[in-house]
């Protein structure tokens, strides 16, 4: 559910009372769609969390902590120039209006007291903050002038209404629909009745300021789960609804109620006032709008902005991939060429014996090739004697060569490079929260692929392997990613436990922690079967696994991290199996 205008008001009277006098400390913008205002008041230092994301639009108090790009977007420059210090003067909105104005007495850079106000439109898709200088600080409800827009429209965008530096700051055009919280219960009823619909479908289509589930809560109310049309309504079906649409703006004038309804642990739906519509479903009150509003995003954000971290990451490993494969190619090519080396050679050795039949001067000689016996012709340097010809393809052959040999340790070099970051790139797929992202921005940091901020990185606590049991109760322990496989088959295993990999493939190390005793053919199959699971094959009917004793695992000096040789090993051949992962999976 989106914020309705019903709910929106109600969160700002509760964000005015608490938010009294209070001043800007710091801004932040943790993503490019969120703002962050650190608050002090007299008593308390509360955090404003603002959001303009299409599917978790809001405006509420924040308890949580985020994580800050490196360097400020602009909008956040702008926010900390026109806004930092300002002294909140009212959070006010307007009659059912999805937008908050945050009013700030703020001092401009000539010192001059300005009214500087932030409107935080929270409307789905269209949601924007929107930054006006008001031209009346006596009264800034007046029509200001827009300073920036975290999201800008211009007239490409929209022929209605533009939200530009410079402009006058106008409101969204509104439909014109009976305002359910201003026009009186009989009134609504009245509207209502004149729709050939499901009741509350017509009072979507009529009414404003709620959103469709406070009117479907209403038609629940009057009629339970009856489908009753509204212009065929009886006169008693019409007092229920008075009724029921009385209930409703009573619940609000009274300051409302903010409850979430729960299925499966999960908030599903929240509103002002408890939903009877959810049969079965758990309905939890909370003590603020800030808290419901974060309780009941926070799952969504959470998974919008691992998503988003991993898209950016994802993008820089592939791109980091790309360009070692075609460093590879680009030195094939190049050796491909140095392998023709061997007619410099031939051409040198021919001069050198045919000095004498070679005229001082000539552009060219034809020989008869002794290999052969066939005539060739030889391009000589016309400012070169014969024998320094003669040298001059003998050096040419000899730096192809050294550069031959050059070639075929940076090809090398090249495709483990390329392996390397093709298991990163498997990695951030998979990857399950922040901690696993950042662990694998540290690894690259390491390598060298990313920059490496000393002073401003903040340090997480690594991510725990993922842990299973097996049928025969033996612990399986599996890396999450490069720097987790290091430590997992380096570190923690021993020598007698036994270790699984995909087979030339990209994937995590698989460990079964035998504790010194034999593992059993099962346990060995359900390991390899997580080994596949866990892999860039994950998706085939037959993968391959090998698997070996621990101490058969070692790491090569100057290896990139989680690459290993392992020998002696034997192969599996299993099935990926996503539910036996699952029903192994350590509680």
């Amino acid at each position: 559910m989106a914020l309705d205008a019903a709910a929106l008001a109600l969160c700002a009277k509760e964000l005015s009372a608490a938010l009294a006098d209070a001043r800007i400390d710091k801004i932040f913008e943790p993503t490019r769609d969120e703002v962050v205002l650190n608050l002090r008041t007299r008593t308390d230092n509360p955090r404003l969390f603002l959001s303009a994301r299409s599917g978790s639009a809001r405006a509420c108090l924040t308890k949580e902590t985020f994580e800050n790009p490196q360097t400020p977007p602009s909008f956040c420059m702008l926010l900390r120039k026109h806004f930092t210090g300002g002294r909140l003067l009212e959070v006010r909105t307007l009659p059912d209006e999805r937008i908050l104005f945050f009013d700030f007495q703020c001092t401009n850079e000539m010192g001059d007291t300005v009214v500087n106000t932030m409107a935080a439109e929270l409307m789905g898709r269209y949601s924007n903050l929107v930054l006006v200088q008001t031209k009346n600080p006596a009264n800034p409800a007046a029509e200001g002038k827009i300073i920036d827009a975290l999201k800008r429209v211009d007239f490409e965008d929209s022929e209605v209404r533009q939200l530009l530096p410079g402009l006058a700051y106008t409101l969204p055009p509104q439909p014109q629909k009976a305002s359910f919280l201003g026009v009186s219960a009989a009134g609504i009823v009245a509207a209502v009745s004149q729709k050939e619909l499901p009741v509350a479908e017509a009072l979507i289509k009529t009414t404003g300021g709620v959103g469709p589930v406070v009117c479907r809560e209403a038609a629940y109310r009057a009629f339970g789960g009856r489908d009753v049309t509204a212009s065929r309504m009886t006169e008693q079906e019409k007092a229920a609804l008075l009724e029921a649409v009385a209930f409703v703006q009573a619940a609000y004038a009274d300051g409302g109620t903010p409850v979430a309804v729960v299925v499966d642990g999960r908030p599903v739906e929240f509103s002002f006032l408890p939903l009877t519509q959810y049969s079965g479903a758990d309905l939890v009150e909370y003590g603020s709008y800030s808290e419901l509003l974060e309780s009941y995003y926070a799952a969504k954000d959470k998974a919008e902005r691992l998503r988003q971290k991993s898209r950016d990451l994802a993008k820089t490993v592939h791109n980091l991939h790309e360009r070692a494969v075609r460093k590879a190619a680009a030195r094939r090519e190049e050796q491909a060429q140095s392998a023709a080396s061997e007619e410099l050679r031939v051409y040198g050795e021919l001069l050198s014996a045919n000095l004498w039949a070679i005229q001082r001067g000539a552009k060219n000689v034809t020989l008869t090739n002794y290999y052969d016996g066939k005539e060739v012709t030889i391009p000589l340097d016309v400012r070169l004697s014969p024998s320094a010809n003669a040298q001059k393809y003998f050096k040419e052959y000899k730096k192809k060569q050294t550069a031959a040999r050059m070639l075929t340790e940076l090809i090398a070099e090249s495709d483990a490079e390329a392996e390397y970051l093709a298991t990163v790139q498997y990695e951030v797929e998979t990857a399950e929260g922040e901690a696993a992202l950042a662990e694998i921005r540290a690894e690259l940091k390491s390598q060298g692929y990313l920059k490496y901020y000393k002073a401003k990185d903040k340090k997480q606590k690594p991510a725990d392997f993922l842990r299973y049991v097996s049928s025969d109760g033996f612990p399986i322990l599996v890396g999450r990613n490069n720097a987790q496989n290091d430590r997992l088959t380096l570190k923690t295993a021993r020598g007698r436990d036994v270790w699984f990999h995909v087979k030339n493939a990209p994937g995590s190390h698989a460990v079964v922690l035998s504790g010194g005793q034999p593992v059993p053919d099962t346990t060995k199959t359900e390991a390899a079967v997580l080994a596949a699971v866990h892999s860039s094959q994950n998706g085939g009917a037959k993968v391959q696994v090998d698997y070996t004793e621990v101490r058969n695992v070692w790491k090569a000096n100057g290896a990139k991290p989680g690459m290993v040789l392992y020998d002696p090993y034997e192969t599996a051949v299993v099935t990926p199996d996503p539910a036996l992962a699952e029903r192994l999976r350590a509680k």
